[in-house]
């Protein structure tokens, strides 16, 4: 007699083939001789070619001339690690012209001399290009800050000496209006300073930093001041090398980030911050003022459990003046943008309900180059 379990049909198990094809990014396999052995069906569509019809070719006859994407198909298989490459053009005439894309290349183990490739047409290329733009931005800050510095910390620096002089023979009721008029003056005089910060264009000075005793510090000061009822989590990659970073102004970067993130997570009961540190070969920008794409290998996250960023302010989150906080200045995420830039970094956000990071992509300390321009 046959058991109830025995009788029940066994699960299903999707082949690896049907797996492939639910993927919605375009996925191929090419040889040690560069001929295209497999490609999904979202490959298929990419390249506007059957399966049958790609694996008659070579990768170099379906890209353009020179493309970035076959030196780095060499740089795996001389590696043997994966590779990624930014915003690389792949159009051609048979695929419609202009297709931007993300590049993942891994080699496979199993067959050497294989190489898996995966296309994405649009992620963190976008996020780049928006930073690009809150460089734009802060530039524009720059002129603002500078005529403000002149038109209004003068006529104010006035306005609060006449205050002071008046507050002599007030009376005790008048006296509190008078010192009302100096405290704003001086809060529009803190915040003129601030916005001054982004007209500073000189040399920053670097040296090696260790990221981790930034962060060390950055959460000791959180723990002990605002963020005292919050639970921090640290993710720390050991051989993380140094950073050629200013270790001040990293620490003003990194304490503006957990400081936001305690303002998100204020009302959420399980409030947690994440500090993470990783290692992530691969990551290429071209950037302003630099001849070449730079690497940004080091990553450094700060993650958070509150509501998340609103979808229309994500566009414009480290834009000047951009805030949803009654009291707030807008210039905090901004001054962060500017300093990341300055150290020719990159910053970018990710923002769901319960999971939001911040990502910040910086350069390795290359020893003995990096002394020579600093």
């Amino acid at each position: 007699m046959k058991s109830a379990s025995s009788e029940r049909p066994a699960p299903l198990v999707p082949t690896a083939e049907a797996v492939m094809n639910a993927l919605p990014h375009p996925v191929i396999t090419v040889a040690e001789d560069d001929r295209m052995v497999d490609a999904n069906v979202a490959a298929e569509a990419f390249f506007e070619a059957s399966l049958a019809v790609l694996q008659r070719h070579r990768l170099q006859e379906f890209v353009p001339f020179g493309s970035p994407i076959l030196s780095l198909v060499e740089q795996v298989r001389t590696r043997g690690a994966a590779v990624n490459e930014y915003r690389v053009d792949l159009g051609t005439p048979r695929n419609g012209g202009e297709r931007i894309v993300d590049i993942h290349v891994a080699p496979l183990s199993e067959v050497p001399g294989h190489v898996v490739i995966m296309l994405q047409e649009r992620t963190i290329a976008d996020k780049m290009d928006r930073q690009l733009t809150h460089r734009g931005a802060a530039r524009s800050v720059t002129a603002l800050a500078a005529m403000l510095a002149h038109e209004i910390k003068n006529p104010l620096s006035g306005i609060r000496g006449a205050a002071q002089l008046l507050e002599i023979a007030a009376s005790d009721d008048d006296r509190s209006l008078t010192r009302l008029i100096t405290e704003e003056a001086d809060r529009i005089v803190k915040l003129v300073d601030r916005m001054e910060v982004f007209s500073d264009e000189r040399p920053i000075e670097r040296e090696p930093v260790n990221i981790h005793a930034v962060l060390e510090h950055v959460r000791t000061l959180a723990s002990s001041g605002f963020a005292r009822n919050i639970r921090f989590v640290e993710e720390y990659d050991p051989s993380l090398p140094p950073v050629l970073a200013n270790r001040d102004q990293l620490i003003q970067v990194f304490l503006n980030l957990v400081k936001n993130a305690a303002e998100a997570v204020g009302d959420v009961p399980d409030a947690e911050i994440q500090l993470t540190t990783a290692f992530r070969p691969g990551v290429r920008l071209m950037v302003p003022g630099a001849p070449a794409r730079v690497s940004l290998p080091l990553e450094f996250c700060v993650k958070d459990n509150g509501p998340g960023v609103p979808e229309d302010l994500m566009p414009h989150l480290f834009d000047p003046f951009v805030t949803t906080k009654p009291t707030g200045t807008g210039l905090g995420l901004a001054l962060v943008a500017k300093m990341v830039g300055d150290h020719g970094g990159i910053i970018e956000c990710d923002s769901q309900p319960r999971r939001t990071t911040f990502r910040v992509l910086m350069p390795m300390y290359r020893g003995g180059r990096d002394n020579e321009k600093s």
